[in-house]
C-alpha cells in the first residue's frame, strides 16, 4: 500500500512537472506567433523609375519572391517617374490608407531621405531603402525602423580599373591605340550629388592610376542612367576627339551600350579589332552579358539584382515582426550599422 501511494505521488509530481513544460511552451509559442505579422504582408514598392533595366531586375526578382512565398508577402509596385514629387505623393497616399505593412523605398532624389523617413516614421512603418543610396546616411539611422540595402560604390569602380588593367597589361596595343603610353578616356556620369555616380567614377580612374597607368580624360557627360541620353551626348564628343578615344568607361550598362551604338554606327566594335574602343559599364544586365560574349564591349560588373531583392524582403520581414533586421541571415552590418552591402563581382563573359 505504500508503495502503491509513493507511485501515485512520483505520477502526480511528474503529471505536475509535465503541465508547467507544456504551459510555458504554449505560451512562448503563443508569443512567438502574436508576434508574427497577420499574413500575407502588405509591401509597397517605390522604385525611382519602373523603366531602369537593373531597377527592372529587382522587380522581377521580388515578383519571384512573392510567387516562391505565397501567402506570406503582396508587393505593390509604384512608378516614381524619375520625379521626385511623383514619389511624394504616392507616400502621402500610402500614409493615408493605413494599408501598409512595409515600404520598400528606392529613392528618385537621393537628397530627399530625410523628410521622407521622417514621415514613415511618423506612422511607425517599416522601410527598407535600397539602391538609391541616401545622400547623407544618418537620415537612415535617424529611425530605428529603417535599413538601408546597397553596395559598396567604389568597389564597383574598382573592378572596372581592373578590367582595363588586365586589358592593358595582356594587349597594351589594343588599347594604347596611339601608343602614348596614356590612356585617353571619356567619362560617362549617372547622375550628379549621386554617391553611386560619384564613387564609381573616381574609383575606377583612381585603381587605374594606382597600378601605374597614367590616364586622360578627354570629357565626361552626366546621362542620367539612360541609354538614349547616352547616345546624344556621346556621338558629338565621338566626332570631336576623331579617333583620339581609347576607352570608354560608364557608371552602368544602358550608357554603355549608348555609347556602343554609337560606336558601331561610325564602323566601331563590329568585329574588326583595328577599330575597337574599350567600353567598361556596371550592373552585368543581359544586353551588356550578350555584347561581351560577342566581344563588342569589353567588361562590366555584376550588381547581383537578385541577391538585392532578397536581402530587402528577408531584411523587411524581420522588421515588420519586431526582430533584429539581420537576424536569421548571414548579412553583416557596415560601419554605419544600418547598412548592408551587396558584393559587386568582374563580369567578362570568361
Amino acid at each position: 500500500m505504500k508503495l502503491l501511494k509513493k507511485i501515485i505521488s512520483i505520477v502526480e509530481a511528474l503529471v505536475f512537472i509535465i503541465t508547467i513544460i507544456f504551459s510555458n511552451s504554449y505560451k512562448k509559442t503563443y508569443a512567438q506567433a502574436a508576434n508574427e505579422k497577420q499574413n500575407p504582408v502588405k509591401a509597397a514598392v517605390l522604385l525611382y523609375r519602373s523603366d531602369d533595366v537593373y531597377i527592372s531586375l529587382v522587380r522581377k526578382s521580388l515578383e519571384e519572391i512573392q510567387k516562391n512565398n505565397e501567402g506570406k508577402i503582396e508587393f505593390t509596385f509604384y512608378d516614381g517617374k524619375d520625379n521626385q514629387e511623383v514619389q511624394n505623393q504616392t507616400i502621402e497616399m500610402l500614409l493615408k490608407s493605413k494599408g501598409v505593412d512595409l515600404i520598400l523605398l528606392n529613392l528618385v532624389d537621393v537628397k530627399s531621405a530625410y523628410d521622407i523617413i521622417d514621415r514613415i516614421k511618423e506612422h511607425n512603418i517599416p522601410v527598407v531603402l535600397f539602391n538609391r543610396e541616401p545622400f547623407n546616411i544618418t537620415s537612415v539611422q535617424s529611425y530605428s525602423k529603417a535599413i538601408y540595402v546597397g553596395t559598396n560604390a567604389a568597389q564597383a569602380g574598382m573592378f572596372q580599373g581592373k578590367i582595363l588593367i588586365n586589358l592593358w597589361n595582356e594587349n597594351k596595343a589594343a588599347i594604347d591605340i596611339n601608343g602614348d603610353n596614356v590612356l585617353q578616356y571619356v567619362m560617362l556620369i549617372g547622375e550628379l550629388n549621386n554617391k553611386e555616380a560619384i564613387e564609381r567614377t573616381q574609383y575606377s580612374v583612381l585603381t587605374i592610376n594606382n597600378a601605374g597607368i597614367e590616364t586622360q580624360e578627354l570629357a565626361s557627360t552626366v546621362c542620367n542612367w539612360n541609354r538614349e541620353t547616352a547616345k546624344e551626348n556621346f556621338e558629338p564628343l565621338f566626332l570631336h576627339y576623331d579617333g583620339r578615344i581609347e576607352a570608354i568607361i560608364s557608371n552602368n550598362d544602358e550608357m554603355a551600350i549608348g555609347a556602343i551604338e554609337v560606336l558601331q554606327k561610325y564602323g566601331y566594335n563590329k568585329g574588326d579589332n583595328t577599330k575597337k574602343i574599350a567600353v567598361v559599364g556596371i550592373d552585368a544586365i543581359p544586353a551588356a552579358q550578350e555584347l561581351i560574349k560577342n566581344g563588342e564591349m569589353t567588361g562590366s560588373v555584376f550588381q547581383d539584382y537578385s541577391a538585392m531583392a532578397e536581402a530587402c524582403y528577408v531584411i523587411g520581414m524581420n522588421l515588420v515582426n519586431d526582430r533584429s533586421p539581420l537576424e536569421g541571415t548571414a548579412y553583416k552590418f557596415d560601419d554605419t550599422g544600418v547598412a548592408v552591402r551587396i558584393p559587386y563581382k568582374e563580369y567578362i563573359g570568361k
